[in-house]
């Protein structure tokens, strides 16, 4: 058997990979526009990488433990005015946006099955799951703005002469929590990773479609603020990660803050809401690990003959919880343990239900690395498709004659500057986690020395995910 090069390269003679590579070439490929796997294995230093990385935020606690709360108090509060803006406009653009889904559900249906040529695939697996979640995380919240829901729905209660539900009480129960949400997010999420083809546009089209009505139903029911709210994942999982945003509007004015500032003012989430918080970070975290070979290599699958994503469904399941269940298990311990060493006294519940908001910036990080060169390269089939989307000859935006340059996440070149941006960007949501969660467990101890201590547990966890994270980036993928 071939032997192993330093950072799971394998070994072979030069003439042996050139004739491969002409053979793999010349074979036709099946497309797929969720394409998150790499093209190679990287061969930098990794290892310096990490220890790094696990150096930075094991120093960020150490420099927050010795800073006076006051100064960071500060820091965290100061903001710079912007402009002032009105809802006026909100209702049109959510109408416009409710059309264009529309349409793009129809491509789905009667476009192109090519989900490199079909917009469906492209705008909701790249523009919209791995984009806009970068652009809620730096500009705030456009999605309230742009979400299909909104605009039908004040139109609906105009012309049906329906009562508004926000001006009541809601009929939602309270004691569903997010569990609404959370319930659909691990659909979304299972569709997304587990299922065998999440990239048919059909398939995709009938999915989004019927997501659209039953949400829709559902605020006809019990309103659109609390159903949003509580049960629509998108707008849910939306208005957390724009709690990191540098922007925020509070009276129809603009302001821009240091990024995580909104956090420290967030009220405890119940368990509901942690739940659903600790599922983004585990459902994207474990994308990246079900294609490893040390995932596969633990139920004898042979990574170089990858059987594909129906094979799969049961690991990929199991995979999927235990993700979830490891990482919310260990988040309370260390919240737990960090109660215990401070000796606490807010709750278990509060604790955790405040602590679980320093999630966000890891979360959001993870999900830029990892969603990075998927964004950098069909987002540009996604302007293709755009122009043509019913794949009749149009070129409605001028863009469905240009050419998809691949080659911007190939080579070794590109492996170098896609690391270190990936792995600077989940280095820096670690730190920007540590520093959220000290402003957050000053909240919970007023005493300095003690809100240090109880912040112990879980920069121990967020070090280890760090080194989790740079792994996740460097070792072999197969798929």
């Amino acid at each position: 058997m071939p032997g192993r090069a330093e950072g799971g390269a394998v070994e072979c003679q030069p003439w042996r990979l050139a004739i491969l590579a002409f053979t793999l070439a010349a074979l036709p490929t099946p497309a797929s526009a969720h394409a998150s796997d790499r093209g190679h294995v990287l061969l930098l230093p990794t290892g310096y990488y990490i220890a790094g990385g696990a150096f930075a935020v094991a120093v960020s606690f150490l420099v927050l433990a010795l800073l006076p709360p006051a100064a960071l108090d500060r820091f965290w509060r100061r903001r710079l005015p912007l402009f002032t803006f009105s809802d006026a406009s909100r209702t049109i653009i959510s109408f416009i946006s409710f059309a264009g889904f529309a349409l793009l559900v129809a491509a789905g249906l009667v476009g192109s099955r090519d989900p490199l040529s079909n917009p469906l695939p492209l705008v909701i697996w790249t523009l919209l799951w791995a984009g806009f979640t970068l652009l809620q995380g730096v500009f705030g919240d456009p999605w309230s703005w742009l979400n299909p829901w909104y605009g039908p729905y004040r139109v609906a209660t105009r012309i049906f002469g329906l009562q508004s539900h926000e001006t009541k009480p809601s009929r939602l129960p309270p004691w569903l929590g997010y569990w609404p949400a959370f319930g659909l997010f691990f659909a979304f999420a299972w569709f997304e990773l587990i299922d065998p083809a999440p990239d048919d546009p059909a398939r995709l089209a009938f999915a989004a479609g019927i997501y659209w009505l039953a949400s829709f139903v559902a605020m006809l029911l019990f309103g659109h603020d609390a159903w949003s709210k509580r049960g629509e994942f998108l707008t849910v999982f939306f208005s957390m990660v724009a709690r990191f945003a540098p922007l925020e509007r509070r009276d129809g004015r603009l302001s821009l803050c240091w990024p995580g500032a909104k956090l420290l003012a967030a009220e405890p989430l119940p368990p509901s809401g942690a739940a659903f918080l600790l599922l983004a970070l585990s459902s994207v975290s474990f994308d990246g690990l079900s294609k490893t070979f040390f995932w596969l290599g633990l139920f004898g699958v042979n990574p170089l003959e990858y059987p594909g994503r129906t094979a799969l469904i049961g690991i990929g399941s199991f995979g999927l919880v235990l993700t979830f269940v490891l990482l919310a298990a260990v988040f309370a311990l260390a919240v737990f343990l960090g109660q215990r060493l401070a000796s606490a006294a807010p709750s278990f519940g509060k604790a955790t239900g405040l602590l679980v908001w320093s999630i966000v910036p890891i979360a959001l990080a993870y999900h830029v690395a990892h969603y990075l060169t998927v964004l950098l390269v069909d987002g540009q089939y996604a302007l293709v498709a755009l122009s043509d989307p019913f794949g009749l000859g149009w070129n409605l935006f001028g863009t469905a004659n240009s050419m998809v340059e691949a080659g911007v996440v190939a080579g070794a070149e590109s492996a170098w500057w896609l690391w270190n941006i990936q792995a600077g960007v989940i280095i820096a949501g670690h730190v920007l986690a540590v520093l959220v969660a000290h402003g957050l467990a000053w909240r919970l101890h007023p005493q300095p020395s003690r809100a240090a201590l109880s912040q112990l547990p879980l920069t121990f966890l967020m070090i280890a995910y760090t080194i989790f994270g740079l792994w996740l980036l460097a070792t072999p993928t197969a798929g």
